[in-house]
């Protein structure tokens, strides 16, 4: 068992570095980390050969899904998010998929949906985690393109990403089921998660005050206005 002092000595270092750019990127990469423990990523595995497509959808390799959610697992789960010691591998299965094609009616608003099976191991015992794969079944996003068939409004690279995003999403959340995965108990993660959110709210307060804080002191409102024009007689 980690030494919980050293683990939030850890963490809070981890926060801190993400505190000053936590309000700007797309999903939530760039809030500190969710509570992993001493984590570090090792193999980055994803296999397709079993991956069925189903009737209406784009076509997708397996390479081409293999390259989304390895992706997607590296900037969730990557060395700049967990600079940890002990290293574990993320296996993830590539079931089944469906993208959602150009050319439908939009009164059939077809979705695009993902099917992933994961598991986990650490690699110092070489042991699985994880008695049995989970499965996990996502969709993209709700979004005012999304509504009306992605494929009428997103290309197919942007379809794989946003579902390997929500996939390896997904996959985050079912890890932090399992605290005593990462040599830590329910009490030390829940004490993490507090030091997370109270990060993640500073961020917010911080760029909430940024453009008062950007305005000089004497700054004149009306200071590079267009001069009034005088009005003729």
């Amino acid at each position: 068992m980690e030494n919980p002092f050293v683990l939030l000595r850890c963490f809070v270092s981890l926060v801190l570095s993400f505190t000053l750019v936590a309000c700007g990127a797309r999903g939530d990469l760039t809030e500190p980390p969710m509570p992993m423990g001493d984590f570090v990523l090792g193999h980055n595995i994803v296999v397709t050969e079993n991956m069925q497509k189903v009737p209406i959808s784009r076509d997708a390799s397996g390479a081409e899904w293999e390259k989304a959610m390895k992706t997607a697992v590296d900037d969730r789960f990557g060395q700049k998010r967990y600079p940890g010691s002990r290293v574990y591998n993320i296996g993830i299965s590539v079931d089944g998929f469906a993208l959602a094609p150009p050319g439908i009616p939009i009164v059939a608003a077809p979705k695009s949906v993902l099917a992933v099976t994961a598991n986990i191991w650490d690699d110092a015992s070489g042991k699985k985690l994880n008695s049995e794969g989970q499965k996990f079944t996502v969709f993209e996003s709700l979004s005012g393109d999304t509504v009306i068939g992605s494929g009428l409004t997103r290309t197919k690279a942007q379809q794989m990403e946003a579902l390997s995003f929500n996939a390896v999403l997904k996959i985050e959340g079912w890890l932090q089921e399992h605290p005593d995965w990462f040599g830590m108990t329910k009490e030390q993660q829940s004490e993490l998660l507090a030091v997370r959110e109270a990060g993640i709210e500073k961020a917010r307060d911080s760029a909430k005050a940024a453009p008062l804080a950007d305005q000089p002191p004497d700054a004149d409102p009306q200071e590079g206005a267009a001069p009034m024009q005088k009005k003729p007689n």
